[in-house]
């Protein structure tokens, strides 16, 4: 049978598939790209090789598209491939999907139950000369960091990584060269397991601590400081019997509390606590720090579930107002005998998701975020790429135009030493008035109203990505 997507609502993330796999040769610039900007700049997303195998899928089961802008003396290549997981090497053998509803092996074909249902379409991160193209179900895939060539699609570290799954979201810490990161569901689907890691910076696994979360849970997300691991356990739940029903992995239970889970990184994890808080979901964490038994932890929070197509529990609903995100800070004091978390939005007035950092100060006290956000004015809601200096309480924004949509920004720094939050931030648009068409666009930090310096057009839609990460040269390995 011929492919046909049939407008199914769960290939329409970006403006629906992209399925190319694109070589462009020095691209377009509006601009003039800062002299010393060198570096590669990597994104993944969503993209259907094949149509979903049923109609109540969701976005997130898309196979895995990276991409990367390569930048160098003034000029920019672009490059994207389909990340050759054992799923996408499966369906391109068929010509078809034969993997399931979202996270729900029961609803694969049966010719694919022995093979990992990983799609590597979540995040990629640089470490060790590798990137490691990441879904939180499985674990990494190694890609070429030149090439995007898929190396290892099934990397477990030497056959050190114990867990079955593993974080889109691992801390890489500047000051050690270790890269911090979990799983959850560890041990199996829906059980409660988390395994932390750490593997140094040649790669190899040096610490490894098991703890049990208080349900089954999404921990899309969690904080790492200089001394100490916390998890968010938000009520996106999950079990067997719902996925034997067919269901999707996930359903908010707004009749769950949450808990914040505070650790000693590299303890054995019996001392970790668990406080107890209200309703609320926050699935990204810009940064986090500890000041000695006090662990601060800054995260895009709202008080209902955030993804409108997961099912909602006990008659709730999605709820826009609810769903929408403002950093706030999480706290808790080790040295006290409370029960419970504080919290304190930090930006009332400024609601995002996707928020991120100046990447050097990973694990370590921190003034600078970084977020995509919206914002009304004369023209209507407008998309904003947002500056926070916590130091100061205040913010600045580059507005976009009217249409335009910006993905997740990334911050690239000026030069190695340079002060935290002085540099560039990059990021995706789609122009909505010219069909969702790509730009990269680059912002001064000292300049950010003033809107870009530069911009690397695209003469296409590209795949939408959901994270990216930016390598500057002196990071990458020589070719």
């Amino acid at each position: 049978m011929a492919v046909n997507f049939h407008n199914d609502p769960a290939v329409g993330f970006g403006g629906g598939p992209f399925r190319a796999e694109i070589d462009l040769y020095d691209c377009e610039v509006d601009g003039e790209i800062p002299s010393g900007f060198n570096g590669t700049f990597y994104r993944v997303g969503p993209d259907w090789l094949y149509p979903p195998r049923y109609n109540n899928d969701v976005v997130f089961n898309g196979d895995g598209h990276a991409a990367m802008f390569r930048i160098a003396n003034g000029h920019a290549d672009f490059k994207s491939r389909f990340v050759h997981t054992q799923r996408y090497e499966a369906n391109y053998e068929a010509r078809e999907m034969l993997f399931g509803v979202y996270r729900n092996r029961y609803t694969d074909d049966p010719r694919v139950r022995s093979l990992s249902g990983g799609t590597a379409n979540t995040h990629v991160v640089y470490h060790n000369g590798k990137i490691l193209a990441l879904k939180e179900d499985s674990p990494p895939v190694i890609l070429d960091p030149h090439t995007l060539e898929t190396v290892d699609n099934y990397y477990t570290f030497g056959d050190k990584l114990k867990s079955l799954t593993f974080t889109a979201h691992p801390k890489v810490d500047e000051a050690t060269g270790e890269m911090i990161f979990f799983g959850y569901e560890a041990a199996g689907e829906a059980t409660r397991d988390i395994a932390v890691y750490a593997a140094d910076r040649q790669g190899n696994i040096t610490w490894e601590a098991w703890v049990k979360a208080p349900y089954t849970c999404m921990l899309h997300d969690f904080a790492v400081t200089e001394t100490h691991i916390a998890f968010l356990v938000i009520p996106y739940v999950t079990s067997v019997e719902r996925m034997k029903q067919g269901e999707v992995h996930w359903a908010w239970d707004n009749q769950a509390p949450t808990w914040f889970g505070v650790m000693r990184r590299n303890g054995d994890g019996k001392d970790i606590r668990w406080f107890k808080g209200p309703e609320r979901c926050a699935t990204h964490t810009m940064g986090a720090f500890s000041d000695g038994d006090k662990v601060y932890v800054d995260m895009d929070m709202g008080t209902s579930g955030q993804f409108p197509f997961f099912p909602f529990l006990h008659g709730a609903q999605w709820d826009p107002q609810k769903a929408a995100g403002f950093v706030t800070r999480l706290s808790v004091d080790l040295s006290k005998n409370s029960e419970s978390y504080d919290m304190e939005v930090m930006y009332p007035k400024d609601g995002g998701a996707l928020p991120r950092q100046d990447e050097r100060y990973v694990c370590h006290p921190y003034k600078i975020g970084i977020m995509p956000a919206m914002g009304f004015d004369a023209g209507g809601m407008r998309s904003r790429v947002m500056m926070f200096d916590h130091s100061t309480r205040k913010t600045k924004a580059y507005t976009l135009p009217a249409g335009d949509s910006v993905q997740e920004p990334v911050f690239a720094p000026r030069r190695k030493d340079a002060p935290e939050g002085d540099g560039w931030i990059v990021s995706m648009v789609s122009r909505g008035k010219e069909a969702g068409r790509s730009d990269f666009i680059i912002l001064d930090t000292d300049h950010l109203e003033d809107g870009p310096v530069a911009t690397i057009k695209l003469p296409f839609r590209a795949m939408s990505q959901v994270h990216g990460w930016w390598v500057p040269d002196w990071h990458l390995p020589v070719t």
